[in-house]
């Protein structure tokens, strides 16, 4: 009987040490588990509370990106609890001169008509660069922060280049300036951050929601960045690009519902 006792004794014990030692092996070996992804993905934390404040726009999208994102990376067998974490967080920077950014822009005259491309491309870029300081400030794990370095890798600002062109067509263009220092996605789960991200906004645009013009969204934006070596370093294949795809089109359409034309009989 003894025996039980002490057996009942330390199962006790151990379970009240299982968060604390959770926090601890997550320190010392620099993994994050599901309990803190868990924690990370709640909308009432500080942080993201500070994003749907600053930018209620940019909040929507983050949190129509983790539905997104979570669904496609289930269907390949990624880690999906890390996918939506990254996703609620990939653009917590643009809380540093939200109004920049289309989704936050209230009606009326853009700001960027009153600044230069160069200025503008800058504001824009930026929001990696501002979201991983503000990641490093309030102590996000590693693992969430490199989809904030993702998910436009080395891309371009390519719609303030082309502005910069018309505007000075005699002059040479430093296309570093409208270039993104970041990395390139280098897992399941950023790749399909990154595809999301892009889909995601694009939808935005859509003056006609049918299904074809919801199909070719999502292939016109995925195959472009493969086109752009987008996925080079990411152990995602291209069968799994392929699923990720359908997921993208019956997501969107189920979002859009309401809006969808469908062909008369």
């Amino acid at each position: 009987n003894l025996y039980k006792y002490l057996w009942f004794a330390g199962s006790s014990i151990l379970i009240l040490m299982y968060y604390p030692l959770t926090f601890v092996f997550e320190k010392l070996f620099g993994f994050v588990s599901d309990i803190t992804l868990l924690e990370l993905s709640d909308t009432n934390r500080p942080l993201l509370r500070m994003l749907a404040e600053k930018a209620p726009g940019t909040f929507q999208h983050s949190v129509q990106v983790a539905n997104l994102a979570e669904e496609a990376v289930r269907k390949i067998n990624g880690n999906t609890l890390l996918v939506r974490a990254g996703a609620l967080y990939h653009d917590i920077g643009k809380t540093k001169n939200p109004i920049y950014f289309t989704e936050n822009k209230l009606f009326g005259q853009s700001p960027h008509d009153k600044i230069e491309p160069e200025e503008s491309a800058k504001i824009i870029i930026d929001h990696t660069i501002n979201g991983v300081q503000i990641a490093g400030k309030n102590k996000l794990p590693e693992q969430i922060t490199d989809f904030i370095r993702t998910h436009h890798g080395k891309s371009k600002v390519r719609w303030f280049l082309h502005a910069y062109k018309q505007k000075y067509p005699d002059k040479k263009v430093d296309e570093t300036k409208f270039t993104y220092p970041g990395k390139l996605p280098y897992s399941k789960e950023t790749a399909v951050l990154a595809m999301a991200d892009s889909v995601e906004a694009a939808s935005r645009s859509l003056k006609t929601i049918n299904e074809k013009t919801v199909n070719d969204l999502v292939e016109n934006i995925v195959n472009h960045q493969i086109t752009e070596h987008y996925f080079d370093n990411a152990d995602i294949t291209f069968a799994q690009i392929s699923k990720v795809k359908e997921v993208f089109k019956e997501k969107l359409k189920n979002i859009y519902h309401s809006r969808i034309e469908y062909p008369e009989d």
